[in-house]
């Protein structure tokens, strides 16, 4: 079957009813207790199968090591709506290395979410909104077309881990986003960084170009540098700013930020 790209239209997300906090709670308990002990392999089966989750789709950045819980999805079921964000900053190698790994893995429901360019012009008309605003500019370029694309869905799959920033220490498999009342599921969340090099190795599945060229953690081109030996890996990740997080991720309803 052949790749599906679609580009998903970027009006405003439409209002949403209050969610059911308490109800969404007690389903992500009743989740984390049910697979617990299990493995990522077994965790994202549940997510695609149980209907404690509902309707899930995958967000890929396919940065560094994004391939690795892109290959399971492909595993359990190609036909899972992988969204990924193009907020018209991003490497080139980015651009060329999603559409290479979608294409080896037979991803069949592949989305391509862009900020429309009348809001661009509207908002970020110099393209200058990320000097000044580094959030304002994620939630432009990245927030609003993901909110967009996932209204109809209860929650969305993500390749966080524990490991990768203080903010991520007690990363559960499922957890709720009480701002906009979707779960999310983190079926790698255990994973170490051995883990995500072993089994891309194990299954010969092709590296970011730039990772080779010192980033080992990828977003956008402008806010992102080249990490020295010894350095965290995220730390060329909006260096020298008070931030970790590009604002699709939340804590008590807001962006999470560097407290330190």
């Amino acid at each position: 079957m052949g790749l599906t790209l679609s580009q998903t239209p970027q009006n405003e997300p439409p209002e949403r009813a209050a969610p059911d906090l308490d109800a969404l709670r007690a389903r992500v308990e009743t989740l984390n207790a049910r697979y617990r002990h299990h493995g990522a392999t077994a965790v994202l089966e549940g997510a695609l199968r149980d209907p404690e989750a509902g309707k899930i789709a995958m967000v890929s950045s396919f940065g560094a090591e994004s391939v690795a819980l892109l290959h399971l999805v492909a595993m359990v079921n190609r036909k899972t709506p992988v969204l990924f964000i193009d907020t018209r900053l991003l490497f080139p190698e980015t651009l060329e290395y999603q559409q290479e790994v979608a294409q080896r893995l037979r991803l069949e429901n592949l989305q391509v979410l862009r900020t429309d360019e009348a809001t661009l012009a509207q908002r970020d008309p110099y393209g200058g909104l990320r000097l000044g605003d580094q959030d304002a500019c994620c939630a432009l370029r990245k927030t609003l077309p993901l909110e967009a694309a996932l209204d109809g869905y209860d929650g969305w799959i993500t390749g966080r881990k524990r490991y990768q920033a203080k903010t991520r220490a007690t990363l559960e498999f499922f957890e709720l986003e009480e701002a906009t009342g979707r779960i999310k599921v983190n079926p790698l969340a255990h994973w170490g960084p051995e883990d995500v090099r072993n089994y891309m190795e194990e299954n010969r599945l092709p590296k970011h170009p730039l990772v080779a060229q010192g980033y080992p953690s990828i977003g956008c081109a402008p806010c992102t540098s080249k990490v020295a030996p010894g350095e965290d890996p995220r730390a060329g990740r909006w260096r020298g700013q008070q931030k970790e997080e590009c604002g699709i991720h939340f804590v008590d309803g807001r962006p999470v930020r560097n407290k330190g």
